[in-house]
């Protein structure tokens, strides 16, 4: 009898420990940490987080399929670690959306459609101009100690605030329904998917560890130097990136544009915390000779970064997320989402084609200015943590006298 006994407790505590991990959201905090950590990880094993870089490379070949670009792409999505990154970080929210039954076909309001367009294209526009979303142009841009992420991360703040402004214009003058959508219930005797979603979620996380496995398989290639194991590392780096985002709700947007809205400083916290921790991994990392210094130090302070932050922060409330942010909506099965990565995805490829063909335009993006050729290491991590909190302190006093709404 107590053999029965203990297996039904045992059974209990393992059932207890899936719905707290899959069934309840992760404190912001929590997601904010695990965030910077896995960030520094990451950047020691090959490379640091990013999203649009994936996405533009599946529209360059796209672009040259269809004979639109003539140039062949110099790489190949199965092997650029930008694509491999961004497809596991999409598989990863689509798993942990399976595992915690939330995914769910989203159709949103047939306006919301152009809402999602317009938002991806400035996006994909102000990306090209920053060198990389909110991640990319941004968290691991001031990771990596360029002054371009905190000139993105001061137009970001610009974008949204005029963008808040615009939304609320938008409420009083134009009359149309809004939202994501919502998923269509189940018809009465209809077989309830949600019951086996689990099953299909661990079934994903399994796929993603065989095919990082057949990466590694490969070795090192004798005659490039190509390692396919560092490929199949960031594969499950990106799918943890994806399952981290999408329990906590990460959104690099609401930690910018809450505080205008709702005061709410949760996400804004979050976002501190996790730039905070990859600031000081990524400092260790280089200041120790382990990474390049230049290293996704980005070219494009100031000018790129800043008014292409503007750009992407006017566009990501409109996409209903940001870089980050549309990638897990979308894996969760929200259409509007989808709309705008696709967008987002396309007018990335053309802008950058274009940028790219023009020298002076190239130029007027900026330079690159790595913060420790300047004012050393230990100021530089000093400069960033003290913006970073106060950031953080901002938005929490904030919180309590809702001064910015």
């Amino acid at each position: 009898m107590n053999s029965y006994k203990d297996t039904d407790v045992l059974t209990a505590m393992l059932k207890d420990a899936y719905a707290k991990m899959f069934y309840k959201n992760w404190p912001v905090w929590l997601g904010g940490l695990l965030i910077g950590i896995l960030s520094v990880i990451t950047f020691a094993w090959d490379r640091p987080l990013g999203v649009v870089g994936g996405i533009r490379e599946w529209f360059d070949w796209l672009f040259y399929s269809l004979g639109i670009y003539s140039s062949h792409p110099y790489y190949s999505p199965h092997m650029s670690t930008g694509s491999v990154m961004t497809f596991g970080l999409l598989f990863g929210a689509f798993a942990s959306a399976l595992m915690s039954k939330q995914f769910a076909i989203k159709i949103p309001p047939p306006f919301e459609f152009i809402r999602g367009a317009i938002g991806g294209t400035l996006m994909g526009i102000g990306a090209t101009m920053a060198y990389g979303c909110n991640i990319g142009g941004f968290f691991s841009a001031v990771s990596a100690l360029s002054m371009s992420g905190l000139c993105m991360m001061a137009g970001l703040m610009v974008g949204v605030f005029i963008e808040v402004r615009y939304i609320y214009w938008e409420m009083e003058h134009l009359r149309f329904r809004r939202g994501d959508g919502r998923p269509k219930k189940p018809k009465e005797g209809a077989f309830d998917w949600r019951m086996i979603q689990p099953f299909l979620g661990v079934l994903a996380v399994l796929s993603a560890f065989i095919i990082a496995f057949i990466y590694g398989s490969y070795g090192t290639d004798p005659v490039s130097g190509y390692s396919y194991i560092k490929t199949g590392g960031i594969l499950i780096s990106g799918l943890a990136f994806g399952i981290i985002l999408h329990r906590s709700r990460f959104a690099f947007q609401q930690a910018f544009r809450e505080p205008f809205t709702s005061g709410n400083a949760d996400q804004a916290r979050g976002m501190a915390i996790a730039v905070i921790i990859s600031v000081l991994g990524f400092a260790a990392l280089k200041a120790g000779g382990l990474r390049p210094e230049g290293s996704y130090v980005t070219p494009t302070f100031w000018f790129g970064s800043f008014a292409g932050g503007i750009i992407f922060g006017f566009g990501m409330p409109f996409a209903g997320g940001c870089g980050s942010g549309t990638c897990w909506r979308t894996a969760e099965g929200g259409v509007k989402q989808l709309v705008a990565v696709i967008f987002m995805g396309i007018s990335n490829s053309l802008c950058k084609s274009f940028i790219d063909s023009s020298p002076s335009l190239t130029a007027l993006m900026g330079k690159r200015f790595y913060m420790p050729q300047f004012i050393s290491y230990h100021w530089t991590v000093v400069l960033i943590i003290a913006t970073m909190l106060l950031y953080y302190l901002i938005m929490s006093w904030n919180e309590k006298t809702r001064a910015f709404i």
